[in-house]
């Protein structure tokens, strides 16, 4: 008996049975499976599983475990998240939300023409009610909080890598670093391409694994990072506006928000993903894990210092309001 067919059994029955199954792209230390079961009692089900790969060592962020905690915590305080079916130390079983999630297709295919003027809003909403959450549901095994910026200078230092405008950028951030906000749950990888939408806008709010606690600003300037705008001019995801997001936020609930601060955060983001592009071609490069994609992400270094000179110069030229 597969691990599929084990869970699947002990949630609905020996007698159930799963006639239709396909695993989904990526992740290399997880599988994701899409699901139609026939239950024991003649129900029929479609869900998505998550398993920890036997073997494979996890990337930082929570467990699974860990993860069905937030996301029956975002569930109960309105965030839209599937709802979850059942959990363990290396599984979740959880409802299927149709809907897409591909980037592309949601910033340009006419499917989506009427949500994509209110995704900026109900994004902040969704954030407003994540960063409502109580804290005690933030994982342990994400550690104490720490210096956002020191962690990234450490993980730059450590690739041994020159890269004289994140150097720069680094600098620039500890010298015009804001006010810290309250402290709340952030979900870490807020953004276009981690929701799934449909016609009338967001459903669901996926992949919980980076969550901890921080600055709740941190989630609203990783959601307007140049790269997941996907080519749109517009600052937020692509689909919005900056005010659409921030008065959205606030009517929600959440904390007033700074505008230079968030521009700050912002550049964090572009920051912290250029880091990272350099940190999966090292991957690559270095014999981790070869791969033509992770190279391709090598590709994308450049595009983000060339992203954070301008934002500096405009953070020095050009304040928001």
């Amino acid at each position: 008996m597969s691990r599929l067919e084990e869970i699947v059994r002990t949630v609905f029955g020996p007698g159930s049975a799963i006639p239709h199954r396909v695993r989904l792209p990526g992740g290399a230390s997880r599988e994701t499976w899409a699901l139609n079961v026939a239950a024991a009692d003649g129900t029929r089900h479609e869900l998505v599983l998550r398993l920890d790969s036997p073997g494979a060592a996890l990337e930082a962020g929570a467990t699974l475990a860990a993860e069905a905690v937030l996301m029956r915590t975002a569930f109960q305080a309105g965030v839209p998240v599937p709802r979850i079916v059942s959990s363990g130390e290396s599984h979740i079983l959880m409802t299927r939300v149709p809907g897409e999630t591909i980037p592309r297709k949601i910033l340009r295919d006419d499917a989506y023409a009427t949500a994509r003027p209110r995704l900026a809003a109900q994004c902040g909403q969704a954030l407003a009610d994540i960063h409502r959450m109580p804290l005690s549901c933030v994982p342990a095994e994400t550690g104490p909080e720490t210096d956002p910026l020191r962690r990234w200078r450490d993980v730059l230092d450590r690739l041994g890598e020159p890269h004289p405008v994140f150097e720069l950028a680094l600098r620039r951030l500890a010298a015009t670093r804001p006010r810290p906000g309250r402290r709340t749950v952030v979900h870490g990888d807020f953004r276009n391409g981690n929701l799934i939408v449909g016609p009338e806008g967001i459903r669901a709010v996926l992949d919980w694994e980076l969550a901890h606690a921080g600055d709740p600003l941190e989630d609203l300037g990783w959601l307007c990072v140049k790269a997941w705008r996907f080519g749109s001019p517009l600052p937020v995801g692509g689909f919005g506006e900056y005010d659409d997001l921030v008065h959205a936020y606030e009517r929600a609930g959440g904390d007033p928000v700074d505008r230079d601060a968030l521009r700050w955060w912002e550049t964090f983001g572009v920051l912290k993903w250029g880091v990272i592009c350099v940190m999966q071609t090292m991957r690559h490069l270095r014999g981790g894990a070869r791969s033509v994609e992770l190279a391709a992400i090598g590709r994308r270094v450049c595009e983000n210092e060339w992203d954070l000179l301008g934002m500096l110069r405009d953070r020095a030229e050009n304040p928001l309001p």
